[in-house]
Formats: structure tokens, C-alpha cells, sequence
């Protein structure tokens, strides 16, 4: 079913407002609360790389807040056990059967605290979770509900007693951003404001979890050329056969970039996709999946740099509304 013009306003006024109301506890980042807002609408997730006080636990939880959802932070750590994650089941003597006791993946935003913290086997914890929205224990799934959306973060200054993500991991991330120091004028108004260590707390919900869930099927289907879909296709390719790639992005990435544009598209009020869209969203969404030569990487090259590239050498479809 085609959405309407109308519908489209509405998604975008209601896009707006989630913004505007979760950029009162994290000023000045509107950029990156729209490319967090369009993963959990998009059924994504997030990977926050980022150095320590610049915000990460504060939109996780004025996220969680403005769509009147739950929130939970776990602190990833060599020691974490994968039951601490999903839960586990527990024999009640009282009633003679086990019983499910849920852990804190079970909330609408997670924050996986410097997720690279812990051991890969606990990571792996995640991967079904993050997938199909369900935790498996004891040959028993358990959905998580929506909307659900992970918001994971990891330090890219101090490496020493961590993990690398595997790429099986890094490849469920929908989109991969930072948050960065604010700058000047930012930063004076937080220092005015410094007595207020509850920003986040403050925040007042705005929509309810059903109306997130309606807003991501309405962006689900959001009109794509097929012109536009091979735009995407020749970007991936193009990264699979770039001389610095020693793997390029897996068919789930192009996936994620498909979904991501539609969002995207929708929360500027069109009821279609451009390969501007595609463009704004590429880097984002694609750089992380892609794993750059050893020597390659060694002389500085990264997969944005690639994702770039790519970009550049591919010719984009003529503009074409729907």
C-alpha cells in the first residue's frame, strides 16, 4: 500500500518532534539523534564510537524517555556472563517449574556500555537478540516486543583489554555514528546549565511505544524506484571491488541501506526515495561493514574512504518523483 502525501506530513511533523524533544537533553546533535531515530525506526541498531562523557548514556535514555518505552544500561566487562544479558532460567520450588527470569536486553533501548569490553562469547549474546528480536534460552524464545533498538558504544582511545566486534556483529549494526564534543555555544549553555545532572531524566514523553511501531511499518512502505535499488546494489558492488577492500558489504548491508532510506525519505516528507537519500545515508550505514586491507589500512585508509569512492565512480539514476 503506497503512502499519502498526508501521511507523510504526519510522519515528518511527528519525525520533528522526537528530534527536537530528545535534542533538549543532548544539545546541538540533531544530525545524529535523526540518524539514531531513523535505525530504531528502520528496526536497526546503533554503534556509538565514541571517547567517555560525551553524552552516549543521556540519549539512550532521553530516547527511551520521549517515546514513553523502558531503558536499560548494561556495563560491558570481561567478567559479564551471557545470562547477564538475556536472563535465565530458574527452578521455583514453590510451584515445582522453572521459570524465565528476563535480563536487561528486555527493554525498548538498550545501551550496551563499551560493548568491545566484553568477551567475544558474551558479544555473541547479542547477534540472535539483535536479529529476530528474540532471546532463546533453554530451547525457549522470548521476543523482546518493539520498538527495540540497541544503542552500543565502544571507546576508540583505549583499546588495551578489549575485544574487537566481529564482523558478524559490526554487520548488525544498521548504522554506525558519534556524538563528538559539542561545540562552542553548546558547550557554554550545558556549563550554565551545570547543576542539572538529570537532563534526560527531565524529559517527557511525547508518543507512545504503539505510534513508533506505526510510524515503522508507514516508513516500510515508502515508494523505491527500481533505478534507485540499482544505485544501491552498484555502490555495494563497487566496494566489494575496491583495490583497499579486503571485503566489501555483505547483501546485509545493502539491506540496511534499502530499509534506512525509506525512513529517511519519509522523515522529510516525501513519499519516495532519491539517490540523494541514498547518498546522505551510505557512509553511515555501509563504512563500518567493510573491512579494509591490512596494508591498506596501514597506510590510513578506512572504509568510509571507500564507501566514498564509491560513490563518486558510481553514476546515479536520474531524479524521478514517484
Amino acid at each position: 500500500m503506497a503512502v499519502t502525501q498526508e501521511q507523510a506530513d504526519w510522519f515528518q511533523t511527528a519525525f520533528t518532534q522526537l528530534v527536537g524533544n530528545v535534542d533538549q537533553a543532548i544539545l546541538g546533535k540533531q544530525h545524529t539523534i535523526r540518524l539514531v531515530l531513523t535505525a530504531m525506526l528502520s528496526d536497526g541498531h546503533v554503534l556509538l564510537e565514541d571517547v567517555p562523557g560525551t553524552g552516549k548514556t543521556v540519549l539512550a535514555k532521553a530516547l527511551a524517555n520521549t517515546v514513553d518505552g523502558t531503558h536499560s544500561r548494561i556495563q560491558f566487562t570481561p567478567d559479564l556472563l551471557p545470562s547477564d544479558v538475556t536472563g535465565v532460567t530458574i527452578y521455583d520450588q514453590s510451584n515445582g517449574r522453572f521459570e524465565f527470569h528476563p535480563g536487561p536486553i528486555f527493554a525498548s533501548v538498550v545501551l550496551a556500555d563499551e560493548i568491545n569490553r566484553a568477551s567475544p562469547k558474551t558479544q555473541s549474546a547479542l547477534l540472535e537478540v539483535m536479529e529476530e528480536g528474540v532471546v532463546t534460552v533453554d530451547g525457549v524464545g522470548h521476543p523482546v516486543g518493539a520498538p527495540f533498538v540497541v544503542i552500543a558504544t565502544q571507546n576508540p582511545v583505549e583499546q588495551a583489554g578489549t575485544y574487537s566486534l566481529p564482523e558478524a556483529q559490526l554487520d548488525r549494526f544498521l548504522i554506525k555514528t558519534s556524538l563528538g564534543y559539542p561545540d562552542h555555544d553548546t558547550t557554554v549553555s550545558l556549563l550554565m546549565d551545570s547543576s542539572n545532572r538529570a537532563r534526560a531524566s527531565a524529559i517527557q514523553p511525547i508518543i507512545a511505544s504503539e505510534s513508533i511501531v506505526t510510524m515503522a511499518k508507514l516508513a516500510s512502505e515508502v515508494h523505491v524506484d527500481g533505478s534507485v535499488m540499482g544505485y544501491v546494489s552498484e555502490i555495494v558492488s563497487a566496494t566489494r571491488n575496491d583495490k583497499d577492500a579486503a571485503l566489501g558489504v555483505s547483501i546485509r548491508g545493502a539491506l540496511a541501506l534499502a530499509r534506512a532510506v525509506k525512513t529517511w525519505a519519509i522523515a522529510a516528507g516525501r513519499t519516495f526515495v532519491t539517490p540523494d537519500d541514498v547518498r546522505e545515508l551510505a557512509e553511515p550505514v555501509l563504512a563500518h561493514r567493510i573491512i579494509v586491507d591490512p596494508e591498506s589500512e596501514f597506510a590510513g585508509v578506512t572504509g568510509a574512504e571507500i564507501v566514498g569512492r564509491a560513490i563518486v565512480e558510481v553514476e546515479p539514476p536520474a531524479y524521478r518523483a514517484a
